[in-house]
């Protein structure tokens, strides 16, 4: 009697549903189907384990990442270092996992079937070097520069309700130089809205 490895081709592709704290993998061959299903962490061991269990079950053609810009980020550098080739397999149509349900197996399962049909082609991008370096900068500045905007927009509206000396006195100030005014003020007893005010900043 024939067995399912009797039908196997030797030749699987992966899929990865990402997470936070782990990522399941399900490995399907591409004559016998879903042949295995994994739950890794997501660290360095548990992407060698993926990498390890993965190989176990014939040649790696390809691997269908969901996330690979967030979550699976660090996995898909490490598979790429390791010389795999890695796909960016988009998230399923969310109408679908309100009608079947979430399932990280089925979301992994789909990530797989995308990279054998053909529809799984974006290459994701390398996170390494220099891009990676400028991207996490520009991440870094762009925070600071809202979180700035979002404190004047505060110092602002609270200086409106401040007695008449403080506003007149801070009127013509520059954003910089008032926020540098407020910073200095001396905090006093809170027993009044102005000492309020004046702890505010």
């Amino acid at each position: 009697m024939e067995s399912q490895e009797d039908h196997r081709s030797g030749r699987v592709v992966v899929g990865v549903d990402t997470h936070e704290d782990i990522h399941v993998a399900v490995v399907m061959d591409t004559l016998a189907g879903i042949v295995g299903m994994l739950t890794i962490a997501t660290d360095t061991r548990g992407f060698a384990a993926l990498q390890a269990w993965a190989e176990a079950h014939g040649k790696v053609i390809a691997l269908g990442i969901e996330g690979t810009g967030s979550y699976g980020a660090t996995l898909t550098s490490f598979l790429r270092r390791a010389g795999f080739k890695v796909l960016e397999a988009g998230r399923p149509d969310r109408r679908l996992r309100r009608w079947n349900g979430k399932s990280d197996t089925l979301d992994a399962g789909n990530a797989a079937r995308s990279v054998l049909a053909g529809l799984a082609t974006a290459t994701p991008k390398t996170a390494d070097g220099a891009v990676e370096m400028i991207r996490l900068l520009e991440i870094a500045h762009d925070t600071a520069v809202t979180d700035r905007t979002a404190a004047m927009i505060t110092l602002k509206n609270v200086r409106v309700h401040c007695p008449d000396d403080l506003r007149a006195a801070t009127r013509r100030m520059t954003p910089i130089k008032l926020a540098r005014h407020l910073a200095a003020l001396r905090p006093r007893g809170l027993d009044t809205v102005e000492d309020a005010q004046r702890h505010t900043p």
